[in-house]
Parts: C-alpha cells; sequence; structure tokens
C-alpha cells in the first residue's frame, strides 16, 4: 500500500512537479500551501491544507494522517532569514505528536557532507560564491540540515546542482559532491529521485546529489 504523503513546498517549481508525478503514480498527498490559487494540480487524492510552515498548527494539520514527510520548501523573495531552519523544527515536532517517523527534504549542493563528498576545485568555488552572495541561504540549509541530524527521525537531504526546466530524462546519476556527478539536473527528473525515495530507505542519514 502506498504511503501517504505529507507535501512542504507544493506551489515551488520542483513541489509542482513532485505533486503531478505523485498524484499520476496513485498517491495520496497532503500539501500545506499559503496561496491555494497558485496550487495547479487537482485531484481526488489531494488534500489541501492553508496555511504556513512556520505556523505550528498549521503545520501539524498537515502532518497528521500520514505517513512521510516530502519538504521542498526554501527561501523566496522576502523569507524570513532562519525560514528553511524553523519551518523544519515544526515539522519535526508534528512529525513526533502524530508518529510519523522519516522525512525526505531538499537542499542544494552548497551543503556540505564530508562523509561521502570529495569538492573538487569548482564545487568549492560555487561554495565560496554562495557564501559571499547568498549566506542567508545557505546558512539556513546548514542549521535546517542540523535539525534533522539532532531529531530522532529517519531523514534524507537530496541534493541538487543547477536546477532546470528540461524535459525528463528519466535516468539521472546519484552520487556525491565532486563524485559521479554534473552539473545540472532537470526539476522533472529530481522529483522523479525524490518519489522514488519515499518507498526505498537506502540513504536514510545521508544526503545524496542527483545530476543528470
Amino acid at each position: 500500500m502506498k504511503k501517504k504523503i505529507a507535501l512542504f513546498g507544493a506551489t515551488g517549481q520542483t513541489g509542482q512537479k513532485f505533486l503531478e508525478i505523485a498524484l499520476n503514480q496513485g498517491y495520496e498527498v497532503k500539501v500545506l500551501v499559503r496561496d491555494s490559487t497558485k496550487l495547479k494540480a487537482s485531484n481526488e487524492k489531494l488534500t489541501i491544507v492553508q496555511g504556513d510552515v512556520l505556523n505550528i498548527q498549521d503545520v501539524e494539520k498537515a502532518v497528521e494522517s500520514t505517513d512521510i514527510v516530502v519538504s521542498l520548501f526554501g527561501h523566496v523573495k522576502d523569507s524570513p532569514e532562519w525560514v528553511q531552519t524553523n519551518g523544519t523544527k515544526n515539522i519535526i515536532s508534528a512529525m513526533q505528536k502524530y508518529k510519523v517517523d522519516r522525512i525526505i527534504s531538499l537542499s542544494g549542493g552548497g551543503l556540505p557532507f564530508p562523509e561521502k563528498d570529495k569538492p573538487k576545485f569548482a564545487d568549492h568555488l560555487i561554495r565560496t560564491i554562495m557564501k559571499i552572495a547568498v549566506p542567508k541561504i545557505l546558512n539556513d540549509a546548514i542549521a535546517h540540515a542540523d535539525v534533522l541530524k539532532a531529531s530522532d527521525k529517519k531523514w534524507v537531504i537530496v541534493r541538487g546542482p543547477r536546477l532546470t526546466n528540461d524535459a525528463r530524462v528519466g535516468n539521472y546519476r546519484v552520487g556525491w559532491v565532486g563524485v559521479n556527478a554534473s552539473t545540472k539536473i532537470s526539476r522533472f527528473d529530481l522529483a522523479d529521485f525524490i518519489l522514488s525515495q519515499v518507498e526505498v530507505e537506502n540513504f536514510n542519514f545521508q544526503m545524496p546529489f542527483v545530476s543528470i
């Protein structure tokens, strides 16, 4: 029996692709959105909760009666500095309340995973640029990972390089920064990989880097 998914970030570009694929594959999906008019999907297996990831009561409504959390939300224009970290804290709290034991979260390649990464010069350069240009996003990504690591939940952080709106290829590399990796992936293919991890647990407590 397919798991029921609590989805955060359903109106983002990757979130929309994930929701489309999940519904097409027959998953029940419960989404938390601030503005339901931005949600293009319509399906009998879709449940919409209107609210904010920074409001614990809203998050609890979204997580209640689900089996797994997929967290694809992140920074948009005018986001609070620690939106991903504080939102993740709320999600973990709701998971505790409703005994949901697994979460898949999305981040970028700037988030380090020294256990498996072997960054090359270009990777170090990209991370240095991020520290200078978008320190808020990078620091928030690192802190959100720390929240997951400190929890008692099974977590996976899926990382990607530059995201494109190219057509779905259907195959991709799953490696680590600097190991079996390229510089881009389509949002469709990234969403496809994330959905594949809902039913398998071969990357628990790890941060796979997915690219074409």
